[in-house]
């Protein structure tokens, strides 16, 4: 276990176990983690972030993935927030999702970051970043209120849920495919990223199934 992996653990007092599946292609969680499905949906999750060049290279195909996906799963990004810096990058995920903009402007961000090098500070004030601000217009967002969401209180909530999704999960790198509570699917495990959603697909028909 990593030193970062080991103190967040510790911060959360969650370390849960994980067996590895028979064939590799899978981790499955030991014990299962709470699924917040509607009915008897299957819930995926992608841990992901903003600044992780492989989920920037990964992104397409999930968006091509999703579009696919049959009406009982549900699909969520959490924006896994390792350190301060992936805090901020966690916070502006979720602030986009408050303002509604989601959609809009996921994939321009992740632009920004990879394609025009433009990063944000790990400490200095966002408000800052003349870039930054600049770029929100562009996008018709307002800078004061997109600051003014990111630190309050219903954003900050969900980048802890999103930490305490990190660890329930165990995990560890990214981008990470969680299904529903009970499997996680990393990079390594598989031989490409297309093979990371097609074992997904297997995992989500081993549930609906009931093995």
């Amino acid at each position: 276990m990593n030193p970062l992996r080991r103190s967040i653990v510790a911060a959360l007092g969650l370390a849960p176990l994980v067996a590895r599946a028979q064939a590799a292609r899978w981790s499955e969680l030991n014990p299962p983690q709470p699924v917040d499905a509607q009915g008897k949906n299957i819930k995926v999750l992608e841990f992901f972030n903003y600044d992780c060049i492989h989920c920037y290279n990964f992104e397409p195909i999930v968006e091509s993935w999703e579009k696919k996906l049959p009406k009982d799963v549900e699909f969520e990004r959490v924006a896994a927030p390792f350190n301060e810096l992936w805090k901020r990058y966690s916070a502006a995920f979720y602030t986009f999702q408050t303002l509604g903009v989601l959609p809009k402007v996921h994939r321009a961000f992740f632009d920004l970051r990879h394609r025009d090098q433009l990063r944000l500070p790990a400490e200095k004030p966002l408000e800052s970043e003349q870039w930054l601000s600049d770029w929100l217009q562009k996008q018709g967002i307002a800078p004061k209120k997109f600051f003014e969401v990111m630190s309050s209180f219903g954003v900050q909530t969900k980048v802890r849920r999103a930490l305490q999704l990190t660890v329930g999960y165990k995990i560890e790198g990214t981008p990470q495919m969680g299904v529903h509570g009970r499997y996680t699917v990393a990079a390594d495990q598989v031989p490409s990223r297309e093979a990371m959603l097609e074992t997904v697909d297997v995992l989500v028909d081993k549930i609906r199934k009931g093995k």
